[in-house]
């Protein structure tokens, strides 16, 4: 599949001028996020990745991001449709290096997404996201030749588009839900923003930091 129809190409327009993590880990962060829940609006994921301290996304990413988590859960949901579903990755016309990259960095993103969504594990997923993992640690220098190749690659591959469809089964709840945003209106505001406004304390500085300067070396 190319890039275009992949949604490659549209990703990369969308997120041009966010540059906190690949389009992979995004995509990764969303689908794992929604093999549990279902899709928010775009001012819930604002403010999932504010609590996350990423940079504000620009409003055509944020768009993109909760159509396509809509699409994502509506496919995951079914059975058959869901065996269709792909990590976003570059298409085979570019490198291996770079489509190791983007899976490596997909997963590491499916990994933050599940798991801020508090849920817990079956020995089997627990055994999946190991393996996961262990994609999200690859190490490969961009003139470093991934061992075995393209065979490799696309076995890591199909493992990890499994991965969301094996997870989808469970019952979804809604994002404001989940433990990161609970309690949290979508229009709070945050520590930093009460604190300068002076209906906050400012934090007191560490203990260590106060010591050091009361008895300097």
């Amino acid at each position: 599949m190319n890039d275009n129809i992949s949604g490659w190409n549209t990703w990369l327009t969308a997120f041009d001028d966010w540059t906190d993590v690949s389009i992979s880990e995004v995509h990764g962060l969303m689908t794992g996020l929604m093999t549990a829940c279902n899709a928010p609006d775009e001012s819930t994921w604002a403010k999932v990745f504010e609590e996350l301290s990423f940079a504000p996304l620009p409003e055509a990413a944020l768009t993109l991001l909760a159509e396509e988590a809509e699409d994502t859960v509506f496919q995951l949901k079914d059975k058959d449709d869901a065996y269709a579903y792909m990590p976003l990755i570059p298409d085979d016309e570019h490198d291996l290096y770079e489509r190791v990259m983007a899976l490596k960095q997909w997963s590491n993103g499916f990994m933050t997404g599940f798991g801020i969504t508090d849920c817990g594990l079956t020995s089997e997923e627990n055994e999946m996201l190991s393996d996961l993992a262990k994609i999200g640690a690859i190490r490969l220098e961009e003139d470093e030749d991934f061992e075995g190749g393209e065979e490799s690659y696309l076995y890591i591959y199909e493992f990890a588009r499994m991965v969301p469809v094996s997870f989808a089964t469970r019952k979804r709840k809604h994002v404001k839900d989940i433990a990161l945003i609970a309690g949290l209106s979508i229009d709070a505001k945050t520590t930093k923003e009460l604190q300068s406004e002076g209906k906050l304390p400012k934090p007191m500085p560490p203990v260590l930091d106060v010591m050091n300067q009361n008895n300097p070396s």
